[in-house]
């Protein structure tokens, strides 16, 4: 075969090319000028046959490329179905991300645990302002009232209750940004009203105010949960205490 004379034309030539061997002509149909319906002579029967129907020549000329499969790749997945699993919830997620759930039990997200906290801080800030502006400004009702500069001056409590008021309706809006005004309140109601009952020899009071007034300014500095919460209570008990000793005395 490989030494094999091979004469061929097309089929509308009547001269006919050659004689070529398997590999010109190998060569030729690469270079397009044969294909399978190109004529061949065939010697034995002395004709012009098509290269079609020579299957030796074809096997040789035109041999039949191996197609590529690709073999899909087998996934095994490490997540297997349970028919007895409970769908998940929006309220389940939100549970395990706040360390809710037995699988997530202490290991909630740090940034949930800090905005409650700092949730809870303003809500125990603005109880323990409007508990000390009540003790403060309640007693003295009349010295406010009558708007007399000498009878509010007698009170001093009155103008801080005042500010107090100010400052209450401020964190209600939830004015984050006034915590360093509300430090500076709970340092000067410490030393203001911690030196008069002082003074006085009036220990409850003093214990009292110096409760109240750490537990606001702690209010606005922790942002842990334990913390702001024993803050919250040690500022509510202490001025809520406080505005009933002066109340009833």
């Amino acid at each position: 075969m490989a030494t094999q004379e091979i004469y061929i034309r097309n089929t509308n030539e009547t001269e006919a090319r050659g004689p070529f061997s398997v590999d010109q002509v190998a060569s030729l149909v690469d270079a397009g000028q044969v294909s399978v319906e190109t004529l061949v002579y065939d010697a034995t029967t002395e004709q012009w046959i098509a290269l079609s129907a020579n299957p030796e020549l074809m096997a040789v000329i035109f041999p039949e490329k191996k197609k590529l499969i690709l073999k899909a790749k087998e996934i095994k997945t490490l997540n297997k179905p349970d028919e007895n699993a409970k769908a998940i919830t929006v309220n389940d997620m939100l549970a395990a991300a706040e360390g809710r759930t037995d699988d997530t039990k202490g290991k909630s997200d740090p940034q949930i645990e800090m905005m409650r906290a700092a949730k809870i801080g303003m809500i125990g800030a603005t109880v323990t302002v409007l508990l000390a502006a009540g003790g403060e400004i309640l007693p003295s009702t009349d010295a406010l009232t009558s708007m007399d500069p000498a009878k509010i001056l007698a009170h001093p409590f009155v103008v801080l209750g005042v500010v107090d008021v100010i400052l209450t309706i401020l964190l209600g809006l939830g004015m984050a940004t006034i915590y360093p005004f509300i430090r500076f309140r709970a340092a000067l109601g410490l030393g203001l009203m911690g030196f008069m009952f002082y003074a006085q020899g009036l220990t409850v009071p003093l214990l009292q105010v110096a409760a109240g007034s750490a537990g606001l300014y702690l209010c606005t500095v922790f942002v842990s949960l334990v913390p702001v919460i024993i803050s919250a209570v040690a500022g509510v008990a202490g001025m809520g205490t406080l505005a009933w000793y002066l109340l009833s005395h």
